[in-house]
């Protein structure tokens, strides 16, 4: 029992035989309670002092749960509990599967919030070399993960069309000793494909991801692209892509940045998804990170605004879903962690995080970092997640750094005060970088958090439609669309 049930409840009526460990929350009127196992359960306020005082009827199907659920303590299966924990941990035995290799810090856009902060077309100062992108390569192999994710990030890789070329090649080659399950993924503007380029990705199975902020005009709002519209030119190549990858393992997906110009417009960026035929929507929060920081009085907005505005666009997803099935990112990873033993291994929501043990990110000039919001920091000129570099430093000091450890440490929720008593710990994550660029501490102060309030508002907002049987139909739909494919690792 967490401190916050001692402030509601008499100590003297708790039963430590009889009663689990549970932490709970008051939502509405009615309880949820949770363990460690990652199982909850609503309770009305006069079977949640029963269940604490160890009174509830043991022929009850109630109880029957509970003790299954193990919120029991004298009917606690640990075989059980212990293998549900295993599968959701996954992820802490298998090394970095995720690696981001950014081959070029150019950019033919000039978003308000990149977070990356991109450098002009002119020069090729901050493009990878071949020579680099091969001990990249080389280097990624050496992990012990049995499945690899390449995902080429920018500035916009297409830049440097070379390399992204010559490391498909290299990785594939590579792959057939390795024999690893192998995945790469673009991230890109689009608008510098063209057919040669998407035939020799398509041929090799890339996976696609774009930005698309909604309709025309916000997208432009938000994507400042010297070309003309981005929004024209990126709706042009996902449809392609869409329609020529429809029945394939790897596909394009796109991407959803939330400004303060979305706020209003939550209907029109669901519509905007569904004419194109995208499976869902990823509502994702503005970064600290980057030109965001520098204008976030003009783009930005406070965790209660985004709340605002994610409650009215994830009901309205709901709606749709009366008509045809449309996921949303952010609801579908927290569901899947809930509702089912598997984690879906997205980094930045997981205990503790993908930082260094879940990914890494490799810059332009070899450079590596314990994960890519690390990288990008670096360019606004804190190296305080550099690992190392590619050419210089090994696998084994890489994996081994003491930034690494201390990330770990920093982003395992049991360490944190607030989290390790909070009824979502089962489920939540941190991320230590926004931690720091928010607050200036790896650990962060999560009271005053504004990751960690949009994190519990969703969450809230999610058990509150859990709680009918029709949303959890349509969540379990979601859920198994996701297990159709390998793990989603990235947001």
């Amino acid at each position: 029992m967490t401190n916050k049930a001692a402030a509601v409840l008499d100590p003297a009526q708790f039963d430590p035989v009889q009663t689990g460990f549970f932490r709970f929350r008051k939502l509405g009127k009615r309880f949820l309670v949770t363990n460690d196992f990652g199982r909850y359960c609503f309770m009305d306020d006069e079977v949640f002092q029963k269940f604490v005082a160890g009174k509830l009827d043991k022929e009850s199907d109630l109880y029957g749960r509970l003790a299954r659920d193990g919120f029991i303590r004298d009917h606690m299966d640990f075989d059980a509990q212990v293998a549900g924990w295993r599968s959701r941990h996954a992820f802490l035995w298998q090394g970095p599967s995720l690696h981001v290799v950014v081959v070029t810090l150019r950019c033919n856009h000039r978003c308000l919030y990149c977070q990356t902060t991109a450098e002009s077309m002119a020069g090729r100062e901050t493009d990878m070399r071949q020579e680099t992108a091969k001990k990249v390569v080389d280097r990624i192999f050496e992990s012990t993960s049995p499945a690899i994710t390449i995902e080429f990030q920018g500035g916009e890789p297409l830049v440097n069309w070379p390399v992204v070329k010559f490391i498909v090649e290299y990785a594939r080659k590579k792959n057939r000793k390795a024999k690893k399950h192998l995945w790469i993924n673009l991230v890109s503007n689009l608008t510098l494909m063209d057919d040669a380029k998407f035939k020799f990705l398509f041929d090799n199975q890339v996976n696609f991801c774009t930005s698309l902020d909604g309709p025309a005009d916000l997208h432009d709002k938000n994507r400042v692209f010297a070309g003309g519209s981005s929004h024209a030119q990126t709706v042009k190549w996902f449809r392609k892509i869409y329609q020529k990858t429809l029945r394939k393992m790897f596909r394009i997906e796109a991407l959803l940045t939330v400004t303060r110009f979305s706020l209003t417009r939550h209907k029109d960026i669901v519509d905007e998804y569904v004419k194109l035929g995208c499976r869902g929507v990823f509502m994702r929060s503005l970064s600290p990170l980057g030109l965001a920081r520098e204008v976030w009085d003009k783009i930005g907005y406070t965790a209660d605004e985004f709340l605002d505005f994610y409650r009215k666009a994830f009901d309205y997803v709901l709606e749709v879903n009366k008509k045809k099935p449309f996921f949303e990112q952010n609801a579908r990873i927290f569901l899947t962690k809930i509702m089912t033993d598997t984690d879906p291994n997205f980094l930045d929501i997981r205990s503790p995080c993908g930082a260094g043990i879940g990914q890494v990110a490799y810059n332009f000039d070899g450079g590596v970092y314990a994960c890519d919001e690390g990288r990008m920091l670096s360019r606004m000129g804190d190296e305080t997640f550099r690992l190392g570099h590619v050419a210089k430093d090994g696998y084994q000091a890489t994996v081994g750094h003491p930034v690494i450890k201390a990330i770990s440490v920093a982003s395992c929720l049991d360490n944190q005060v607030s989290c390790s008593r909070c009824a979502y710990k089962p489920y939540c994550g941190v991320c230590p970088v926004h931690c720091y660029a928010e607050q200036g501490d790896i650990m962060g102060r999560m009271p005053s958090s504004t990751l960690c309030k949009i994190h519990m508002g969703i969450l809230d907002h999610l058990f509150e439609k859990l709680d009918d049987e029709k949303n959890e139909r349509v969540f379990r739909k979601w859920i198994k669309q996701a297990s159709d494919r390998t793990s989603y690792q990235r947001k």
